[in-house]
């Protein structure tokens, strides 16, 4: 598949922390920490590490829960990140280690006090040889046990280290095998608030199995493009079904822009410049939200909801979204995105989408599945398909009986609209239509896709209480998590804006400095993840 420049660009590797953050002032900013997981790497290991894989959270600024229904997003990274110390396991460390040198064996150790070493390795499955018939059910050629019934913080390691094995180590035992390595790890992304902590630990771990085994000296290496989609495929090791924002972002994300990302016809990255004083104010509702561990009543329930209502929708219109062999129909999940692509004349760029479009579709599935919900046994009927195959296709990874189709649709078609004119507006920085759009969105979020939080709202209106519109909208979601970004363009403004929330948010009352510190913050638009090699 064909990608564009910013997403077939290689995964930047630094050697200083000058290159790697783009100044002097902001490298020093961060040298304390960076100190600090060298030595106890030093410490825990016996050795310097080789690398240290870098992945940041993001922010989205507009484009909420429409990136697996195919549309647009528009996110930006943020400078927290997690880091990830590495180095491979030399034969005079196999006495410390009850596993030695078996290949593919990881020592994981976090900063995080409260997170205990995990020893683990990969087991590998023989090839079937080439007369396995094309029915065959097939497994990955390499497995990590990972217990989605009880995430840890080692789950998402391992899922990052899962694509690494199954995209660049064959099962057979003629083939090279993945070497033994010490990992370290690190972050200042708050778990649950939002800010993509999981993909940003999915996609540092991918990035540090990589360079451990040396995959970036080859011609193997992958693009940006390609990590993101080992990452989306990673993080699905977990039990989310993302749409890949999380980890376009925090991949292809460059300093001093956001990001336009959409995924028809194929991955496509474009940065965004924003106004040298861009400054981002994230603030923590405190209400946690594990995406993971409540997908299937909550997140994987609005995916489930949004392909249901575009195959519904594709029935309606009589498009024919399925395969035929023979006798046999191959159903297949279809988008709301290519839903309005066949009903309007099949078009390459998001760009074309047209307002009349998505006002008549949205107009269609109200009228076909009425604006209250529908049952399961509604859904399968007006699908077109039968409950088995239905099953199947669609209710894998859910957990629900009841399903809010028209709302979930409705929010959809607008909110990606509102990215196409957030994009059109940015390029003048109009931020009084900007803060607008941001305001609907949440407003679409909180009423219609039903993925806020009564917290969540109340840090918005105290945002929104602060001065003119110019100085800072907020927006903020519940079910990817529970931080509101709020964009200001005045950096001038931005200890004021941040000292209001802090006083106004009734949560914050009776919190430390040093606590408050962590769940508001400013930060800039920032480099996407990235390698840093040791040359010494």
């Amino acid at each position: 598949m064909t990608v564009l420049p910013a997403a077939d660009a290689p995964i930047p590797i630094f050697t200083t922390l000058k290159e790697l953050y783009g100044s002097l002032a902001t490298a020093a900013k961060h040298a304390e920490r960076w100190d600090e997981l060298v030595r106890e790497f030093e410490t825990k290991f016996g050795r310097k590490p080789t690398y240290v894989a870098r992945a940041p959270g993001r922010v989205n600024l507009i484009g909420e829960h429409i990136d697996y229904a195919h549309f647009g997003v528009f996110p930006a990274a943020i400078e927290h990140d997690i880091l990830i110390a590495c180095a491979p396991r030399p034969a005079s460390a196999a006495a410390a280690h009850p596993d030695g040198l078996t290949p593919g064996s990881v020592v994981a150790e976090n900063l995080h006090t409260c997170y205990t070493r995990q020893v683990f390795m990969p087991t590998r499955r023989e090839t079937l040889g080439d007369d396995v018939p094309i029915n065959a059910v097939r497994v990955a050629p390499w497995h990590l046990d990972i217990d989605k019934s009880e995430l840890r913080w080692e789950s998402y390691v391992k899922a990052g280290y899962y694509g690494v094995l199954n995209h660049f180590f064959s099962p057979s035992s003629a083939s090279p095998v993945p070497v033994p390595v010490d990992i370290l790890v690190t972050g200042n992304v708050p778990p649950g608030s939002g800010l993509s902590s999981s993909a940003a630990m999915v996609v540092s771990s991918t990035l540090a199995f990589l360079a451990a085994n040396g995959i970036f000296d080859g011609y193997m290496a992958p693009t940006k493009g390609e990590l993101v989609k080992i990452a989306v495929e990673n993080e699905r090791r977990v039990g989310v079904n993302s749409g890949g924002m999380d980890q376009s972002a925090s991949v292809i994300a460059l300093p001093g822009s956001a990001l336009y990302v959409s995924f028809v016809p194929s991955l496509h990255a474009e940065p965004i410049v924003l106004p040298r004083d861009a400054v981002f104010v994230c603030a923590n509702s405190l209400v946690i939200s594990n995406k993971a561990e409540s997908a299937k009543h909550q997140y994987n329930l609005r995916v489930v909801e949004t392909l249901g209502a575009a195959r519904i929708l594709s029935h309606h219109l009589n498009l024919q979204v399925d395969s035929a062999y023979g006798e046999t129909t191959k159903r297949r999940l279809v988008t709301l995105r290519e839903v309005l692509a066949r009903k309007s004349g099949f078009y390459p760029a998001e760009q074309d989408v047209q307002q009349e479009d998505t006002v008549q579709l949205r107009k269609r599935i109200g009228g076909r599945v009425g604006r209250m919900g529908v049952t399961l046994e509604e859904m399968v009927v007006m699908s077109g398909m039968n409950e088995a195959e239905f099953r199947e296709v669609y209710l894998s990874w859910v957990d629900a009986t009841h399903f809010e189709l028209y709302l979930r649709a409705k929010h959809v078609f607008e909110e990606a609209l509102r990215v196409l004119q957030f994009r059109e507006i940015t390029e003048d920085f109009k931020l009084q239509t900007l803060g607008k759009l941001m305001n609907d969105s949440h407003e679409s979020c909180n009423k219609q896709f039903d993925c806020s939080h009564p917290k969540v709202n109340d840090l918005v209106r105290v945002a929104r209480s602060f001065g003119e519109v110019e100085t800072g909208r907020g927006k903020g979601r519940a079910l990817a998590g529970a931080a509101a970004p709020f964009l200001s363009v005045h950096r001038e403004d931005v200890d004021a804006f941040i000292a209001h929330v802090k006083n106004k948010y009734a949560s914050y009352e009776g919190m430390s400095k040093e606590d408050l510190a962590g769940w508001v913050f400013a930060t800039e638009p920032g480099m996407g993840a990235c390698v840093f090699k040791f040359t010494e």
